[in-house]
Formats: C-alpha cells, structure tokens, sequence
C-alpha cells in the first residue's frame, strides 16, 4: 500500500470511537416540528432531509472518498427513534473493557434532557414491548428467541447495480412518472402510494443536496491549500460529488463515490438491520474499471488505491450500540458488510475478472475488520481464483469467507426467484442468502433450539426461571421410546415458533405503520413502481428469516438420549435428569460417558448425522413457507453471530456433557471437541444437512498454520473448499491460528 493509504489506515485504527447525539438532536427537533401534520412517509422523508442538510460533514486529509456517517471517523450517531437508551446504556457503553464507545458529559446531559423525555415512550422497541403477550416476553426473558427489530429497523438488504446506470435525477423521474399514474377513482390504495411517493421525492432531492455540500466544502478546502497536488485532488472531489449520485457515474472514481453516499443515506436514514453493501463489487465496478483503464483515464495502481480508501471508509462506521440486556451479553464494531467477489454472471458464466483479483490483493493488504469479504465460489471459477483466495486466508486474519456460489443460486430459485435475479444475488451479513437490489430479506432473531430440548425434557417449564413457558408434552421419565420424546420436541418447537411469529406480525405491522424508509425504498426494484415502501411489502422480492441456533448440541443431546438411554439402556431418563438437574456435580463419571461414549455430529457417522438431518427438517417444517404480513414467506437459515454464547448463558446442563452456561455450538458446526477424524469428516456430516432449503448456514474450522503454510497446504486447501460444495454446502470459514496464538489471547482478554 502507498503512504496515503498506510497514512489514513493507521488513522482509523487509532480513532477511539464516540457516540454522537447530533443526529438524535435533529430526529427530535424533526418530529417535534412537523408530528402530526404531515403524514408518517412523509414525516421520515423530513427528518431524511433534515440530516441530509444540517449533520456535519467533513472531508479528511488525504481522503478521496468522502463522507461519513457521524460529524468525523468513528462519530457514532443513535436512533432514539428505534431504541432509545437510558444513562445506564451509556454507562455500559462508556465503560466496557471491550467494544467501547468514549459517551462525553455534553452526550449525557442531551440524552437526559432532551432526548429521553421525548422518545423513552415513542420508540418503537417501547411500542414492540407495551404489544407483545405475555407469553412472548415470558419466552424472551427466558431466552428461548431473540428480536432484531427492538433493536435495528428491517433492511437486511444489498445494493444492485442500478445506482451505477441511474442517477437520483433518473429516480426523480420514475417517481414521477408513477405520481401521474395513480388511480385516484379506483384505487383504493392511492392516497398511500401519493404519500410514499412524495416521500421518495424529498428523499432523492436530500441525497443530491447532501452530496453538494461535501462538492461545495471540497471548493473551499482548495482554495485555502497551500500544496498545489492536494489542490487538485480537492477541485476533483468537487466536480465528483457534484456530478454523483445526482448523475449515474462516468468512471471508476464517482462509481465508488456513489455507492457511497446511498451507502451514508440508507445508514443515517435508519439504522437498518447490518449488511447494507455494495454486493458484487467486483462485476458493478467492471465496465468503469476497464473503460478507464484503456483510455489512460486510470492506472491499475489508482484503482487500487481508491478501493482501499473505500474499504477505509467502511472500518470508519462502527455499528451503533445495542440497548438493554442486549447491550450487556454482545457487542461489535461490526456493520456486516460484506463486499462480494467473484461468482456468476447474469447469463450464468464466469464473473471473474481482472478487477475480482485486484480486490483480492486490496482484501489481503488492508486487513481491516471492515468491510467483511467474501469470495463467491462457482464450479466455473478459475483455481486461480480459489488459490489465490486461500493465500489470503491462510495468512489467519480471517477472510475472506467462501460461498458456494452455485448453491446460493439454487436457494434463490427454491424461493421464487427468477434466474437472471439469482444469478445476481448473493450473501450478505454472515451467510445470508438475497436477489441483491430486488429483495427485502429480514433477519427477525434468533432461536434457541438447545433451549427448547430443554423445557422439552422438562415438560414445558424452563428450569432456570422455574417459570412454565412451555406446553406441557410429558414427564420424559414416561417416555418408552425415542420417537415419544422426539415428538415431544417437535410439539414444543411449533409451540415456540407460533409465539415468535404472532410476535413478528406485530413487530413488522409497527413499522409499516411507523417507520417508513423512503430513501431505501428508492433503491430497492419495485418500490416505486408499487408506490410500496420497503417495511410494507413494496420490494420485488419479500422474506422473513428465523435464524436456528446451537443444531450441534441440539444433535449431540439427542443422540445421547437415544444411545444410551433408549438403545444400550446404560442410563435411566430418571438418572440423566438427575445429573442435568445438578450440573454434573458429582457425576462425572456421566458426564465422561455423555462426552466420550456417544456418537457425535461431525465425524460422518450416521447415527449422529441422521439426527442432525431429523432435527433441521423439523425445525425447516416449522418455519419455511409461512405467510408474512409482507406477502412474503418466512424461511431458515443456520446462524448464530455471537448469540450462541448467550443461549449457552441461559441453558443449563445439556444430555451431550456440556456444562450449565456454557456456550452452545457455533452454526452449523460441531461441538467444539467433538469431531475427532478431521476436516473431511466434518464437510461430509455438515453436507448431510439440506443448504438448499436454507437461506445460509456457517461452517467454521480451524487449522493450524502449518497445515497451509505452503503451495501443498494451499491445494488441498481449495480441494477441501470445492469438494464441500460439491455436496451442495452453502459456505465455509477458516480461522488458522495456532494453540500458542489463543493462550496469548486469553491472557488478554
């Protein structure tokens, strides 16, 4: 990398970050001006337009990609409008050892005085909890699910490459032209799509506006610097952000400056639900990058800068922080934007190009916690392409993830999606699978498969609150055969799920109603012809995902039970309660035999592996296809993030030897321990499970790094990445860290 990039990579390392209430001031003046006399689309739109036009706005030194979501690098705004946090989150926040945020004496006193007196009762996670049933807060307070939308608005969503071919003045115009259309005799719906059309509007006029301030800031920076080739950058970022996104872009520069700024609006406008990204950044960029390239427009060596400034841009917006009990048990600096590379194109060839390998080289020199990475892995991708990614990732920093870019083509199909929309989407997030630019895909929580077992075995109660939240499917004790218990499991699982989705439909109806995101909407296929927006339905594509949680230990803790309970009768059901009840204390001589005298999923063996494929359908016949109040469906994917060390926190012992509050496995990876026979043997158990119906699951593995210290590392590497998808896996991850590496982390942490 050359000096300016090392130059301001340092600068956002060092930058501490910062919580800042300039947004939340101008939010609540918004509302406090305008509630009440104009409609709720177009109250969103004013308060879009109000930030657009009075937030702070800086252009760093050295930088050619400007903009940022606070009034400086790692400035992080709140949404008390979502979630609106007490002095105690701001404690919290201030004062955590990891994941913290400076929160300065001038915060607090907003936060008291102005801030919470107005949103404490309005926000919507204070209208979620004063809705939802009693039941569902038993089942949230127990652990059994989480909920996104308490804390983050809907918009699991990725960008497509219509902002590359459309200006906002373009977008203006296909407003406009469905303004004239509307139905006013027979439309029963007209006045709401007038409404969410004029919000729109005031929308796209706010991106242009705010784009022409950095323009104008730029003009002023230049003309008081002293060194004549900063000078110029200056005047040149002027006529970029004059030009963009009022204007589709000419060339590779205002391309990635106009991502950018819908990237800023989309996140100020709300603070979406992670992941919004530019998708296949690789294929958007291309025709900019060879255009440029041939006509001495741009050298190979400036692309790569300015995609690093990019990528700088990107580790400058930490994720706001969560609220509450959330707010305690995760944390992250992470948005989950994850660029991808590679994979197909529309007419289902190669994507591959030379700009897929130069953001390689980028991913591999910057080395930043964000944007996440991902390459998109066809059978029709070059090696090259593979190896050259596995380098990278044998260097043990953790990316670039790998997806099985044909699978996620056949997910997308599953789900109703045309093909040339299939072939266009992609992972976003973690794993999760979207028809990018076209798709409202939202992530509604998490559930706690292990939990579920739980109260299952103890005949609807959870034993940690000693509160009945189940139904009641038996005393296990009396169960003579593992199907009885098994379907005692499944009655517990719609139970659960019934609870968590009567508590989405209200969730979702809140925010059609509430929070409205015009300038999203404008991005996404079909809003503006539907005069729909987003949070109601108006995208092409509508889906709703529940997020399955611990399948290793939910497997590991059946087989358990059915081996050594049922089929060898070496233990009682009365005897294994016992030892659960207690935390193995005192009977460890159980525990040994759970922990070592038990078939286990991920080391191919077909005992454990059927269970894990008759634990997923039944959860997958749970969920996948039910009805949205979207006019979506809902369906699965097999993530956890970090939730699977909270549902450890509130799980006690488990049948598979783990411990009380211990952290349950990790997607849709083994126990930690439990696959004993190698990498080969966890793809071949981990493959068994049905990727295709899902939405995205998580494999992880860890290698040591003298497995793939070299070019033979390397190739069996990328021979163990093709013959994963092969069997239709959905991704894979590595962490290549020795056992030395983690004792000096420990000791850290």
């Amino acid at each position: 990398m050359n000096e300016r990039i090392k130059i301001l990579r340092q600068k956002s390392l060092d930058e501490i970050p910062c919580i800042s209430l300039e947004r939340a001031e101008i939010v609540t003046e918004t509302y406090q001006k305008y509630e009440g006399t104009v409609s709720i689309p177009v109250l969103r739109a004013l308060v879009f337009k109000e930030l657009m036009e009075k937030k702070t706005i800086c252009i760093n030194e050295g930088e050619l990609i400007v903009g940022e979501r606070g009034p400086s690098p790692k400035s992080t705004p709140t949404y008390p409008e979502l979630c609106c946090h007490t002095l105690e989150d701001l404690e919290i926040i201030n004062s955590r050892e990891k994941i913290s945020f400076k929160v300065h004496d001038k915060e607090r006193k907003i936060q008291a005085e102005k801030i919470i007196p107005y949103w404490e009762k309005r926000a919507i996670r204070s209208k979620i909890f004063k809705e939802m049933s009693r039941e569902w807060k038993e089942c949230y307070e127990s652990g059994v699910f989480t909920e996104f939308m308490e804390q983050r608005a809907p918009g699991h969503t990725v960008a497509d490459d219509k902002i590359y071919k459309k200006g906002f003045l373009d977008f203006k115009k296909d407003i406009e032209q469905e303004l004239e259309k509307i139905d006013y005799l027979n439309d029963i719906d007209a006045y709401d799509k007038k409404e969410e059309l004029n919000a729109m509007l005031i929308c796209a006029d706010a991106i242009i506006k705010f784009a022409q301030r950095h323009s104008e800031l730029a003009k002023e920076m230049a003309k008081l610097e002293k060194d004549e080739k900063r000078k110029a950058e200056l005047f040149r970022i002027a006529e970029v952000c004059e030009n963009v996104p009022a204007n589709a872009p000419r060339n590779f520069w205002e391309a990635l400056q106009a991502y950018w700024f819908v990237h800023l609006g989309v996140i100020t406008e709300l603070n979406t639900w992670d992941s919004f990204c530019p998708g296949r950044l690789d294929q958007h960029l291309y025709s900019f990058y060879k255009n440029d390239i041939e006509n001495g427009i741009l050298t190979e060596d400036e692309a790569k800068e300015l995609l690093e400034l990019f990528w700088i841009k990107f580790n400058n917006q930490p994720a706001p922080p969560k609220v509450g009990v959330t707010l305690k048990e995760s944390g992250t600096y992470t948005d989950f934007c994850n660029i991808n590379n590679g994979g197909l194109k529309i007419d289902g060839s190669d994507g591959v190009n030379e700009l897929s390998y130069l953001i390689l080289d980028v991913i591999d020199e910057m080395r930043l916690l964000q944007p996440s990475s991902n390459i998109q892995l066809s059978r029709k991708n070059p090696d090259k392409f593979l190896k050259k990614a596995c380098e990278i990732i044998s260097k043990g920093w953790g990316q670039p993830s790998v997806f099985n870019a044909d699978s996620v083509v056949e997910e997308l199909l599953r789900q109703g999606k045309s093909i040339e929309d299939a072939r266009c989407g992609g992972t976003s997030g973690c794993v999760e699978t979207g028809a990018f630019g076209k798709e409202a895909y939202i992530l509604t929580g998490y559930i706690n498969l292990v939990k579920i077992l739980e109260i299952t075995l103890n005949n609807g109660v959870d034993p940690r609150r000693g509160v009945k939240i189940g139904i009641e499917t038996g005393d296990p004790r009396n169960f003579k055969t593992f199907e009885e218990l098994f379907n005692a499991y499944k009655k517990q699982l719609h139970h659960f799920i019934d609870i968590k989705i009567k508590g989405n439909n209200i969730i979702e109806k809140l925010y059609s109603k509430y929070m409205p995101s015009p300038f999203l909407s404008i991005i996404i296929s079909d809003c503006i012809k539907n005069g729909k927006d987003y949070n109601s339905g108006g995208a092409r594509y509508n889906t709703n995902y529940i997020q399955g949680v611990g399948i290793g230990t939910l497997t590991d803790s059946l087989s358990s039970i059915k081996y050594h309970v049922y089929d060898n009768k070496n233990i009682s059901m009365d005897e294994l309660l016992d030892a659960l009840a207690c935390n193995f204390e005192g009977k460890e001589i159980i525990r040994q035999m759970l922990l070592n005298k038990t078939p286990k999923y991920g080391n191919d063996n077909d005992y454990a592996d059927n269970i894990m494929q008759d634990a997923f359908n039944a959860y997958f016949n749970e969920v996948n296809g039910r009805k949205t109040i979207r006019g979506g469906v809902y369906r699965i994917n097999m993530l956890p993030t970090t939730c699977h060390v909270y549902f450890g926190s509130v799980t006690g012992a488990t049948p598979d030897g783990r411990k009380a509050w211990q952290p349950q496995s990790e997607g849709i990876s083994p126990v930690q321990g439990a696959d004993r026979l190698g990498p080969t043997s966890v793809i071949k158990s981990a493959a068994k499970m049905d990727h295709i119906r899902t939405g995205g699951t998580l494999l992880n593995q860890k290698f040591s790094p003298e497995l793939v210290k070299n070019g033979e590392g390397i190739e069996k590497l990328a021979h163990l990445i093709r013959a994963y998808f092969k069997m239709d896996g959905h991704h894979i991850q590595f962490n290549v860290v020795n056992a030395q590496t983690l004792k000096k982390a420990q000791k850290k942490s």
